[in-house]
């Protein structure tokens, strides 16, 4: 990154803590496909990754108030990057009933105090959100999203049809999101939505 353009970053991050949504598109329009490319590689799906990168900037946005303490954006973003990699690979692993200890030696994941109280927000704007779902969709949202269960094995339990329990869950996924997204009042993240929710 030459001189210039790292004074033009720094430029954009202070208008992004101030709340300008054009700076915060043109910081995501900078590293979204690198964001995108990092976890492609380290989780080999496409959905997992275009989540990741939204999950990546929601956080950016969230905590967007604390970006004049960050001296390195490109290793602060990338560190966010890899915590949620490590998230989704942990996820992974557990859905696809790997040994626990496969994700051992992982170097990265920090848990920090501010981590933990924004975590903490995303869960209870996430629990509120699952609560408000018509029964059946909060039924196969638990059993997909919380117990693992793959969409035969839910759609089994239930007495479903998998593509009833595909519809149920994309239509859970579409209200949590939104209900979310209202709560955190991160309307710029709509930007980034990813569709096929």
């Amino acid at each position: 990154m030459s001189s210039q353009s790292a004074y033009n970053e720094i430029e954009l991050l202070k208008l992004v803590a101030e709340g300008n949504k054009n700076a915060f598109t043109e910081i995501y329009n900078n590293y979204r496909h690198k964001i995108y490319s990092i976890a492609y590689e380290l989780t080999d799906s496409t959905a997992v990754s275009e989540e990741i990168v939204q999950d990546v900037f929601l956080k950016v946005w969230v905590k967007r108030n604390m970006l004049h303490e960050v001296t390195h954006f490109r290793a602060y973003l990338f560190t966010i990057t890899r915590n949620y990699v490590f998230t989704a690979l942990k996820r992974i692993a557990r859905k696809e009933s790997l040994e626990e200890n496969a994700m051992e030696g992982t170097p990265f994941y920090n848990h920090d105090t501010e981590d933990r109280v924004l975590n903490n927000e995303y869960t209870r704007i996430l629990q509120a959100a699952i609560d408000r779902l018509p029964e059946q969709q909060k039924q196969v949202y638990n059993l997909i999203k919380k117990e693992g269960l793959k969409r035969e094995e839910a759609a089994a339990a239930l007495q479903l049809s998998p593509e009833t329990v595909k519809s149920h869950l994309a239509q859970a996924m579409r209200s949590i999101r939104t209900y979310c997204l209202t709560r955190l009042d991160v309307s710029i993240a709509l930007m980034i939505l990813i569709r096929h929710y």
